[in-house]
């Protein structure tokens, strides 16, 4: 926490240091990037785990509970079929939809002659102490959409943790040149998530001047680079942003299609009466690559019959909104043109549109639990 600014804000207010790592930390470095942590992490572990005695607990940090579950899967099976004779391993994973009874499990005393290992996201960073941490493994931050380096701040603090108990050790999956590229701190997420909520509440509290608003750490009113390419399209942020990821995977020319039927009213009709047929009828049109891959085909039959209207009711979809959604294509294949974008098609490569579609389901279940919670594998 950058401890002098928010003194700064709330008018030089006065501050109070609390010793925090008590004990030295020695930190170690990877001696070239590392292109896959998960692996780097795990073989890591093994390495520290033949070498430091069996009373040094480890914490090991990565990005989500998918991430978590993956690794303390490898790394009980590498324990459980190696011959050769190591102390045990008692692996816990640790991430905030975990269940209280099994989030408990990480500060139990740990066994004679064992090893814990604590596999955990961010929740680790700063909320917990746990007794006999005395190696730690830290790696890249949470963002809810996107895995992004940790800050050096991030990293100082995940450090701490090896040394609240005793001497510990620090192992750093980047190498020190590529920590000192590092930000110094977390961006603000003032700066990087929506602030639809917050100037809904700033309104409801009667704050009208949104603009003028002291924040602590105030947005830019200054478009990025990026903020201008899309402001080129009439669409909303999040459409607009959609068809410069697309131009980037060379799937532009779905995605020009997809946006669009998005951007109008629902094109699908499913009258009460005919609920059934409906949804029967739309079945042709399924995907695999879900919602939208289901309204490129969709978008697809319609060219082929040439918008046929006697087709688009026995089909249950919206003539009309189908002909908007047209001409909101053309005028934005036309804007492509315009500001030199290549309008490329992914041909036969399915996977793109799922990757860029498709919610990761470990993302709802970290975001939402009491909604979303994943299936153990096999159920």
């Amino acid at each position: 926490m950058d401890v002098d600014h928010f003194s700064a804000y709330f008018s030089a207010s006065p501050m109070l240091y609390l010793e925090g790592r008590q004990y030295p930390v020695q930190v170690f470095y990877a001696p070239e990037p590392q292109s896959v942590y998960t692996f780097s992490s795990i073989v890591t572990l093994f390495q520290i785990h033949r070498v430091e005695p069996p009373n040094k607990d480890v914490l090991m940090f990565l990005t989500g509970q998918e991430e978590i579950e993956s690794a303390v899967k490898t790394i009980r099976d590498i324990t459980r079929s190696t011959e050769e004779n190591m102390a045990p391993f008692i692996v816990c994973p640790l991430y905030a939809a975990l269940p209280s009874h099994a989030q408990l499990k990480v500060f139990k005393p740990t066994p004679r002659g064992c090893r814990k290992v604590i596999v955990a996201t961010n929740i680790a960073e700063t909320s917990v102490t746990i007794q006999a941490i005395k190696v730690f493994n830290p790696n890249s931050g949470l963002d809810m959409l996107k895995v992004v380096r940790v800050s050096k701040a991030q990293a100082l603090q995940r450090t701490g943790r090896a040394g609240r108990e005793s001497a510990g050790s620090c192992y750093r999956l980047f190498t020190e040149q590529e920590f000192e590229q590092f930000s110094d701190s977390t961006v603000p997420e003032i700066q990087r998530c929506n602030l639809s909520s917050v100037v809904l509440q700033l309104l409801a509290l009667g704050i009208s001047d949104i603009v003028n608003f002291d924040f602590m750490d105030k947005p830019s009113t200054e478009l990025t680079p990026v903020g201008r390419k899309m402001a080129a399209f009439p669409l909303e942020p999040r459409l607009g942003k959609t068809l410069l990821i697309a131009k980037e995977h060379n799937c532009l020319e779905e995605f020009l299609t997809i946006v669009s039927l998005l951007s109008v009213d629902s094109v699908l009709v499913t009258p009460q009466s005919k609920r059934g047929e409906a949804l029967a009828t739309r079945q042709k049109f399924v995907s695999s690559e879900g919602d939208h891959g289901m309204l490129l085909n969709i978008y697809k039959a319609y060219k082929a019959v040439k918008g046929n209207r006697e087709w688009c009711m026995e089909k249950f979809i919206n003539q009309r909104n189908m002909k908007t959604a047209t001409e909101v294509r053309k005028q934005l294949h036309d804007i492509c043109v315009r500001v030199d974008f290549p309008i490329k098609s992914y041909g036969n490569d399915s996977t793109t549109i799922r990757d860029l579609c498709v919610v990761d389901p470990d993302w709802l279940s970290e975001a939402a639990p009491a909604y979303f919670k994943k299936k153990k594998p096999g159920t």
